[in-house]
């Protein structure tokens, strides 16, 4: 008892020491008098949020590396753990599955674990806390009117509008340097509708950003200095944790079709808790600039686009060839996994998006057709379509589970700032399947979904993870139907033996689901595969079938996609492997090199043998080239392997084999040869050797 009162005084004054450490740095900028009245109603906003809060019992947490600790719930922070366990680094942490901030006070037992700058969730963290900065030194230093302020996957950016739009780069980041050594407190606090309409009730285009921002009955808001904007997560506990920015542009950007939202600027940039951060992020970028799946596009011929149609992808022959394979590979799955194929058309009445629930949520980032009296939509997703499919006629328990296939072409109006390469674009094909099961059948489902995903993902050479999306703020269906579907997705993972992770809240708001984050050769994490739940769409469809027992019951609806879009994960392949395709997804195999004007018939025939085999080959029949300038021009197209023939191949049937990378691998009978392509197509490997 006496410990424990001990340990309650001290926490307590050291808070209070916090406290008084606080208001003493607020002070340090003043607030200008266009902010005051903002800055008043933030406080007794907050004020009112954390009513309710008291000091609590001793607490247990537990570390990532088994140790015990004990706190007082109420007032022991991750930020304090860190600092008295002597861990460095850490930037945000996880709260049993739960992401909280380092300066929010524990409220129970849990389990513990402070994250990085290496982890994406740090990344997060400190690019959003980055963009507070950034959001703060724009109006505060230089009169700008924020719009909108936040974190991409690839950095941080602030919207706003300038009368004087030239901006010095060096000058912001050099702002942005002082401000982030002042050590400002960053409070945050969740607020609703109402108060944030009388928080920023002096700004239309501001609001505006506020209000399409929320998803639930809140949205958090935070103050930096004399700043006060609006954040989507956690943040750092102040500017101190950030040592060191990069500005890297500014460029328009459409916010929305209100005119008051006209002259917008985005400034986009990274953050970075020091230099050795920065340092290690510029390598990165370098690295990533070198495998540009763009320049990659070019240089082999894969793709282009044109603003004949924005945002659509021209795919050449050997793109086209990628595309295809990538297609066959997944078809030849779903042949071995007893899925269908189907074809869906690609226009529909919007009584159909209605039907489903999409013209509510989704009608903004729709194409649309009139043709008076009615008016169509273009897909943007297959889910709606194989519904309709679904309910032509009555099915049977028999059927189950259905698996319906579909490589149709989607198309969602991605705003023209966001386009970027293979990355984002307007239409588009997913390896989209659908799965319409008894629920007593989804555990199954959902375990051979994650096998799917597992094989597939070997082929590639990625590592994996896997996160678990549970429901949401905002959801729709029964509350005990979601448990019992959340338990189920946690019991196929522990069977799957993979890594996984919770991720609280991030459901879709039909159902939860199981995102899956693959990592690849320089470190990158993408988001490709997922596996959803939706327990919404059969119900809005009335989508039943007969049980054995002769009773109408409703079934489940699986949404599952491995490779995701297509053109996406032709990109991340590209700069995966730099442009040096495995064999087998190859566009430029094989490259046959006659030596002398007399061997020439005798390689086109080679390359006539090895096309009818199914392989792409090529002749260079350039004559004023020499064989050495050859050889280097077919290393750099990353043909796989180079067949050098000349008089003594020609008259014994044979090829000189050498790889992309030069190693000359010897003559070989072009029967045998061709054995050993085949056998390493089949097989899928990423290996340069026959």
């Amino acid at each position: 008892m006496v410990v424990g009162w001990f340990l309650r005084r001290s926490l307590c004054q050291q808070t209070l020491r916090e406290a008084l450490r606080t208001r003493r740095r607020y002070s340090k900028v003043q607030p200008s008098a266009g902010q005051t009245q903002r800055l008043r109603l933030f406080e007794a906003f907050s004020e009112r949020s954390d009513k309710g809060v008291e000091p609590g019992r001793e607490l247990s947490v537990r570390l990532a590396d088994g140790r015990t600790v004990k706190g007082l719930a109420g007032f022991t922070t991750p930020l304090q753990i860190a600092k008295d366990s002597r861990i460095k680094g850490a930037v945000v942490s996880r709260v049993s599955g739960e992401l909280w901030e380092l300066s929010r006070p524990l409220e129970a037992d849990c389990e513990l674990h402070l994250l990085t700058f290496d982890s994406a969730e740090g990344k997060q963290v400190v690019w959003r806390t980055g963009a507070c900065v950034l959001a703060s030194v724009m109006e505060t230093h230089f009169g700008a009117q924020v719009c909108r302020e936040g974190a991409s996957d690839t950095g941080l950016y602030c919207d706003y509008r300038l009368d004087n739009s030239s901006l010095c780069l060096d000058e912001v980041e050099r702002k942005c340097v002082e401000v982030s050594a002042l050590k400002l407190p960053i409070s945050t606090s969740k607020l609703n509708l109402n108060q944030l309409q009388q928080l920023f009730q002096d700004d239309d285009v501001r609001l505006q950003c506020v209000e399409e921002m929320m998803l639930g009955d809140s949205l958090g808001v935070f103050r930096c200095g004399g700043y006060i904007g609006v954040c989507s997560g956690p943040l750092l506990p102040h500017t101190g944790f950030l040592r060191s920015f990069k500005m890297l542009q500014v460029s328009p950007v459409t916010l929305s079709s209100n005119p008051e939202a006209a002259g917008v600027l985005r400034i986009m940039g990274v953050s970075f808790p020091g230099e050795k951060e920065k340092e290690r992020w510029e390598h990165e970028q370098e690295e990533a600039r070198k495998r540009d799946h763009r320049r990659i596009g070019k240089d082999q011929e894969l793709f282009f686009f044109n603003d004949v149609s924005p945002g659509s992808c021209f795919f050449l022959p050997k793109g086209a060839h990628i595309y295809n394979t990538l297609t066959d590979f997944i078809k030849s799955e779903y042949r071995r996994r007893g899925f269908c194929e189907v074809v869906t058309p690609t226009l529909y009445s919007t009584s159909l998006w209605q039907r489903s629930g999409h013209w509510e949520h989704y009608s903004e980032n729709m194409f649309t057709v009139t043709c008076e009296p009615h008016t169509f939509a273009l897909k943007p997703m297959n889910c709606p379509a194989h519904c309709v499919m679904f309910e032509q006629r009555v099915r049977s328990w028999r059927e189950l589970p259905i698996r319906w296939a579909d490589f149709g072409a989607l198309h969602r109006n991605e705003h023209s700032g966001a386009l970027g390469g293979l990355t984002r674009v307007r239409r588009f094909c997913q390896d989209d399947a659908h799965i319409f099961c008894a629920p007593e059948q989804l555990e199954e489902e959902i375990t051979a979904c994650l096998d799917f995903v597992r094989s597939v993902y070997r082929v590639f050479g990625f590592t994996f993870h896997c996160l678990l999306s549970t429901r949401p703020a905002q959801f729709l269906g029964d509350s005990a139907l979601w448990d019992t579907a959340e338990q189920q997705l946690k019991k196929s993972l522990d069977l799957f033996g993979e890594a996984w992770e919770l991720n609280p809240g991030d459901g879709a708001f039909y159902g939860p689901k199981i995102d899956i984050q693959i990592r690849d050769a320089i470190g990158r994490q993408h988001q490709c595969a997922t596996i959803q739940l939706d327990f919404q769409l059969p119900i809005r469809f009335n989508l039943e079938y007969v049980g054995a027992d002769g009773r109408r019951y409703r079934p489940v609806m699986v949404h599952r996609a491995v490779l995701g879009s297509l053109e996406r994960m032709i990109a991340i392949l590209a700069e995966n492997f730099g442009g040096k395709w495995p064999f087998w997804l190859s566009p430029a195999q094989l490259m046959v090199l006659p030596v002398g004007i007399e061997c020439e018939p005798y390689s086109r025939n080679v390359v006539q043998k090895l096309k009818e085999a199914g392989f792409m080959a090529d002749i260079d029949g350039d004559h004023g080239s020499t064989l050495n300038k050859k050889i280097r021009s077919a290393q750099l197209s990353q043909y796989n392997y180079i067949f050098v023939v000349g008089e003594k191949e020609r008259q014994s049937g044979t090829v000189s084999v050498r790889t992309r990378g030069g190693k000359q691998l010897g003559q070989r009978s072009l029967a045998d040869v061709m054995t050993s392509l085949t056998e390493l197509q089949d097989s899928r490997s990423n290996q340069d050797e026959i």
